[in-house]
C-alpha cells in the first residue's frame, strides 16, 4: 500500500480527500498561531502593518473568516463552484465577522471592527477550525471535488496568509519567529539547453484548479537555454559593481524612473553591496549572504535591467513552467525565491473565474507582472510548479528574484 502524502504535499493540496484536508487545515492553523505568537512580542506589535503588508491580526482573521463565510455559513457549500454566491448564509460565529466581507479592503491595515485583541482572534481561529474539521469528518464530506472545493480553497487562503505573515515579520526585522530552516548553498550550475517542444501551459481539469491557471493550452517553444537556478548574489554584485544602478541604458523607461524616484542603490534588505560581499537582513539578523544564494527582494525593473546588462532575457511563463515541470532531473532548481518572468498578467484562453477565487486575475489595465515558483517562506504544499501570482513591477516586498534565458 502506498504511503499517504504528508501535509506538505502540493499535489494533495489540490486533490486529496477529507482526511488529508483535516490534517492539513490543522497544520495550517497551527502555523498561523505560531506566527501570531512571534509577531505579538515584536514591536510595534501585530496591529501595526509594515512595508505595505496588512496587519497580522487581519491576516489571521481573514484566514478564519474565509472558511466560515464560504463553508460554515453558506448553505450551498457542498455544491462547490455550482453554488449560488448570493445564496442564503447563516449568522457568523463572531458578530465582528459579519462586517469582515464588506470592510476587508478598507480595514486591511487595522483588522475588522472589534478585532483589536489577540485573544478575540485566537478564539475565532479555534472555533472556526473545530467546525471545519467536524464537517470534514461527516460522511457527506467524501462526495468528491464539489464537496471539497471550498475546503481546498480555504487551505490555499490560509497558506497565503501565513506566507504574508512571514514576509511581514521579515520586513519588521523579527528575530524570534518560526523561520523555515535555511537551505544549504548550491554551487553555480551551467544553464540547461532545451530542445524545440510543445508545452501545455496551465492546469488540466481535475481537483482544485486555481483561477489563474485555467486552463491548460498548448504553447510551442523554440530551442533555447535557461538558467538552472535563479541569479545569485555574486552575479548580481557584478552588475552593481559595473555601475548597473547608474546607467540608464540598462533600464526600461519605467524602471529608470522608479530607480531615480526611490534612489535605489541595492535591493531591499541589502545593507552592504561592495566588492562582491553582500550583507542582507535575513530572519531578523544581518548576515553575509552566500555568493551562490539566490538574490532576493528584487523588483522586475531590476531583473530586466540585469538581463539587458548581461545580454540575457527573462523566461516566458511557458519556458519557466516547462523547465520546472520537467527539468528537475536535469538540474533545474526552484523554490528559494519567487521568480519574475516576462510578460504581463493575463488570462489564459478559455479562462473562467472560479467561485470565491481568493486571487483573481488583475484587470489588463493594472500593468501587473507575473511571479512563478515559490520562496522559502511559501508553505511547501503551496509550492506548485504551475502556480501563478501577480505583483506590480516595482514590488519588492516578497523574496523575489529571477533567472535568465539566452537571447
Amino acid at each position: 500500500m502506498a504511503a499517504s502524502p504528508g501535509v506538505g504535499d502540493p499535489v494533495a493540496a489540490r486533490q486529496a480527500g477529507a482526511d488529508w484536508l483535516s490534517l492539513a487545515l490543522i497544520d495550517a492553523r497551527n502555523h498561523t498561531l505560531r506566527w501570531l505568537a512571534a509577531l505579538e512580542a515584536a514591536p510595534p506589535g501585530p496591529l501595526v502593518p509594515a512595508a505595505g503588508f496588512p496587519s497580522a491580526l487581519w491576516l489571521a482573521g481573514h484566514a478564519a473568516w474565509w472558511g466560515e463565510y464560504w463553508i460554515l455559513r453558506h448553505v450551498q457549500a457542498q455544491r462547490g463552484e455550482r453554488a449560488d454566491p448570493a445564496g442564503l448564509r447563516l449568522a457568523a460565529l463572531d458578530p465582528c465577522a459579519e462586517a469582515f466581507d464588506t470592510r476587508r479592503r478598507a480595514e486591511a491595515r487595522e483588522g475588522p471592527p472589534g478585532w483589536t485583541e489577540l485573544p478575540i482572534v485566537r478564539a475565532y481561529l479555534s472555533d472556526t477550525l473545530e467546525s471545519l474539521v467536524d464537517l470534514l469528518a461527516r460522511p457527506a464530506a467524501g462526495g468528491g471535488d464539489d464537496t471539497l472545493y471550498f475546503f481546498r480553497q480555504a487551505l490555499r487562503v490560509e497558506d497565503r496568509c501565513t506566507e504574508q505573515m512571514a514576509a511581514l515579520a521579515q520586513a519588521a526585522g523579527v528575530v524570534d519567529a518560526p523561520w523555515p530552516a535555511p537551505r544549504a548553498p548550491l554551487a553555480e550550475r551551467a544553464p540547461i539547453g532545451l530542445p524545440p517542444r510543445t508545452h501545455r501551459l496551465g492546469t488540466e481539469p481535475g481537483g482544485l484548479v486555481p483561477g489563474p491557471e485555467r486552463w491548460a493550452h498548448a504553447v510551442g517553444l523554440p530551442e533555447g537555454e535557461i538558467d538552472a537556478q535563479p541569479v545569485s548574489w555574486s552575479r548580481w554584485a557584478e552588475f552593481a559593481a559595473d555601475g548597473g544602478y547608474d546607467e540608464p541604458r540598462w533600464w526600461s523607461e519605467a524602471g529608470w524612473a522608479w530607480a531615480q524616484r526611490v534612489q535605489r542603490r541595492a535591493p531591499r534588505h541589502v545593507e552592504q553591496l561592495r566588492g562582491g560581499a553582500v550583507v542582507v537582513q535575513h530572519d531578523g539578523r544581518l548576515q553575509r549572504a552566500a555568493p551562490s544564494q539566490a538574490a532576493a527582494h528584487l523588483t522586475r525593473h531590476e531583473a530586466e535591467a540585469w538581463c539587458r546588462w548581461a545580454d540575457r532575457r527573462l523566461p516566458t511563463e511557458a519556458e519557466w513552467e516547462h523547465a520546472a515541470a520537467g527539468g528537475v532531473g536535469r538540474g533545474f532548481v526552484w523554490g528559494e525565491v519567487l521568480e519574475w518572468v516576462a510578460g504581463s498578467a493575463r488570462a489564459y484562453p478559455g479562462h473562467e473565474e472560479p467561485l470565491g477565487e481568493p486571487e483573481p486575475l488583475p484587470p489588463p489595465s493594472a500593468g501587473r507582472g507575473v511571479l512563478r515558483g515559490a520562496s522559502r517562506l511559501t508553505p511547501t504544499r503551496a509550492a506548485h510548479p504551475r502556480a501563478r501570482r501577480f505583483a506590480d513591477p516595482a514590488d519588492d516586498r516578497w523574496p523575489s528574484g529571477f533567472r535568465s534565458c539566452a537571447v
